[in-house]
């Protein structure tokens, strides 16, 4: 048994580990928004870009360390992966201020409930982000 689950681990490692951290990525957003939009009581727009913002910071460093195992040698290298990160997050920030819109302003949709769909979207599209363009193995 242990040696079969060292088997998947090993052939399945960067999916499991993306999924792993992909839903602490995701409670950490899903916490900070609803700190920010039920506890502090800001809009909901503007909690969903702080929790984008923290989550986007930790899925950088738990992806880059932990899910793709990216080697960056030197600080062009690193500063071309992590603008390649960011800029990637950027445009799923679109999709996600957009559900969250239409979620909640034109569907009137719970705003906990909106999250947490708009959230299972976001992981997917950031996983082929991540995986075909940002942490792709290089030969530098």
């Amino acid at each position: 048994m242990i040696k079969l689950i060292t088997q998947l681990w090993q052939r399945y490692h960067s999916v499991l580990a993306y999924l792993i951290f992909g839903g602490l990525t995701t409670v950490v957003n899903f916490v900070v928004f609803w700190l920010f939009n039920d506890l502090i009581q800001w809009p909901y727009w503007l909690s969903n870009v702080i929790a984008w913002l923290l989550s986007v910071l930790f899925a950088y460093v738990t992806n880059k360390l932990w899910v793709f195992d990216a080697k960056t040698p030197t600080l062009s290298s690193l500063l071309k992966e992590a603008s390649s990160f960011f800029g990637f997050r950027l445009l799923s920030l679109g999709v996600d201020e957009a559900i969250m819109v239409i979620g909640i302003s034109v569907l009137h949709g719970n705003p906990l409930l909106v999250k947490l769909i708009d959230q299972v979207v976001i992981v997917v599209i950031n996983w082929f982000f991540s995986k075909l363009f940002i942490f792709k193995k290089r030969t530098e």
